[in-house]
């Protein structure tokens, strides 16, 4: 389990591809290696991925090919940074909210507004998945726990925001992020199960 709250970023040193998987190694700080072990989940934008090899400060992270295709993750180059979080222990404080580290798509960004020490960006959804967003919910943006600001329909479908404070820009990729870039994006499960059952039910008496 993750709790969304970022706790640094580590760069792509290297990257090794196979048909269909992909290695990818990063450098990762040493406060975030204290206490990694081979087997251990690390979420990289998000993305709940294992451990698979440590040699110093370069950690080892096997992606297949579902990850590849689902998350922005495949597109990653040398030389560019990921969110991390390692993963929440019994007793951690949930500053967040409760994210599983598995992806159910991506998101565009659309638009970026610019405020004084404030920073709104707004996304365009697959179709498939926008009921699962409301305004004031949690989401789940590149492994960052953040409140839905609004939701609107835009020039490519429904668009949600979400404001950003300085601390966020200067902890993760977020500050770096610019138009027609994608995000991966993790939908809060309580959310998505309430409007699932509900969706169920009204199907159910519309039936009967």
């Amino acid at each position: 389990m993750f709790t969304g709250i970022v706790q640094g970023t580590a760069e792509v040193v290297d990257i090794h591809e196979a048909e269909g998987f992909r290695t990818h190694i990063v450098a990762l700080p040493g406060d975030l290696r204290l206490g990694l072990e081979i087997g251990a989940s690390v979420a990289h934008n998000g993305v709940c991925l294992t451990v698979t090899k440590i040699d110093g400060d370069h950690v080892s992270f096997d992606l297949m090919r579902e990850t590849l295709r689902l998350t922005n993750l495949g597109a990653l180059e040398i030389g560019q940074r990921v969110n991390i979080e390692r993963a929440a222990r019994f007793g951690d404080e949930i500053g967040g909210h409760a994210m599983s580290g598995h992806v159910i798509c991506m998101a565009e960004l659309t638009t970026i507004e610019e405020a004084p020490n404030n920073r709104r960006l707004w996304f365009a959804l697959p179709p498939t998945y926008a009921r699962f967003v409301f305004e004031k919910g949690y989401i789940g943006v590149d492994g960052i726990s953040l409140t839905v600001g609004e939701v609107r329909s835009g020039p490519r479908g429904v668009e949600f925001c979400v404001n950003l404070i300085p601390e966020t820009l200067a902890r993760t990729t977020l500050g770096e992020r610019a138009p027609n870039d994608y995000v991966n994006i993790e939908i809060d499960p309580q959310t998505q199960v309430i409007v699932e059952t509900v969706e169920r039910v009204l199907a159910q008496q519309r039936g009967s």
